[in-house]
């Protein structure tokens, strides 16, 4: 029997999101090879505990590297040009973490080097990967619930102000609880419905924090087909006051999540289906029975699954189709109409 073909991967920025979930969930990926991990501290302890071959301090070392095909990007956002560039530039496929950048403008500059060198690039929306949500996709491809009419979808936490956090400084990252939370869903809702935003109005603010970064944004969404939708991320709701709710709503039905949204793979799901065919209730009164069933999906590590995604297309030399760099575009084009949409006091078309 053949060896099976692995792409030989490498980590720029190997502390954070990509010490808690990325790397543990690449080590799981059949088709990669973790060659070689690079972080300024506690590199080499990193590589020990991941048992990684190569540790390294500098940028310019782990991408000259001949044996990195391909590297995972998850330094803070303001750098992610600077090694988006250095790794296309030295021949490496790209797979970086959300947001591609902090500004749309840098995000098309990456996409032309990217284009110039002939490198892949995937962006880490991770959450399409959940299994929840690739059963809600199918069920409303396939007409489970009829016309989407309405989604909420819900991600908050805890972030209080500390010491050299860049996320808190909107030069570093580009925002908060927006561009850091809100987009996620932004891609996600696009991912359930097939289409793409229309309209968009946010409020973006500070409540609680006292960072420059906003804590608070709420965006109010029409899609292309008139489907509505509200998007709610805070960095000042505690963590465990929060069930991390997405609702979707259709002309027969309907599905609930808790606990999909975020960096699990479990959660629950249920939903109720085949209805909108009665006759109007005058009364109004709300005192029906609700029959909503439990909805099983597959328990997928959504971070193992977007590393084997990116290496099989390596392998097959296919530009990735999900979390492409068209994708990647968009994003930043519909956060930044967010945000202007604040400052104007206007809802903007996408």
């Amino acid at each position: 029997m053949a060896a099976v073909k692995k792409v030989n991967m490498g980590v720029m920025g190997a502390g954070g999101i990509a010490y808690r979930r990325t790397i543990p969930g690449m080590l799981k990926a059949k088709n990669i090879n973790l060659a070689a991990v690079m972080d300024v501290v506690r590199i080499e302890e990193i590589a020990k505990e991941f048992n990684v071959p190569k540790a390294y301090v500098s940028e310019k070392e782990i991408v000259r590297d001949p044996d990195i095909d391909a590297v995972y990007i998850a330094s803070p956002v303001y750098l992610h040009l600077k090694h988006i560039k250095l790794a296309a530039e030295n021949g490496k496929h790209i797979l970086c973490e959300k947001p591609i950048t902090a500004a749309i403008r840098e995000a098309k500059e990456a996409a032309n080097i990217c284009r110039k060198n002939k490198v892949f690039f995937q962006e880490g929306y991770m959450m399409k990967f959940h299994g929840a949500h690739e059963k809600i996709r199918e069920i409303i491809s396939e007409g489970g619930i009829g016309k989407v009419v309405y989604i909420r979808a819900q991600l908050s936490c805890w972030y209080p102000p500390m010491k050299g956090a860049w996320r808190q400084d909107p030069k570093k990252g580009g925002g908060g609880s927006l561009i850091d939370m809100a987009t996620h869903l932004y891609d996600l809702l696009e991912f359930f419905t097939g289409e793409k935003i229309g309209w968009i109005s946010a409020i973006s603010n500070n409540q609680v924090q006292g960072y420059k970064s906003e804590d608070s944004s709420t965006t109010m969404l029409e899609f292309k087909s008139g489907t509505h939708a509200t998007v709610d991320c805070f960095f000042c709701i505690p963590d465990e006051s929060t069930r991390t709710r997405l609702e979707i709503y259709g002309s027969q039905g309907s599905i609930f999540t808790e606990g999909t949204i975020g960096q699990s793979t479990g959660g629950t799901m249920e939903g109720i289906f085949g209805l909108g065919a009665g006759g109007y209730e005058a009364k109004q009164s709300k005192d029906v029975t609700r029959r909503f069933r439990s909805i099983k999906f597959k328990k997928i590590n959504p971070y193992t699954a977007e590393c084997e995604y990116f290496a099989n297309c390596i392998l097959k030399n296919e530009k990735p189709g999900i979390n492409s760099m068209e994708n990647a575009l968009h994003i930043m084009d519909v956060t930044e109409k967010a945000y202007s949409s604040w400052k104007l006091k206007k809802i903007l078309r996408v």
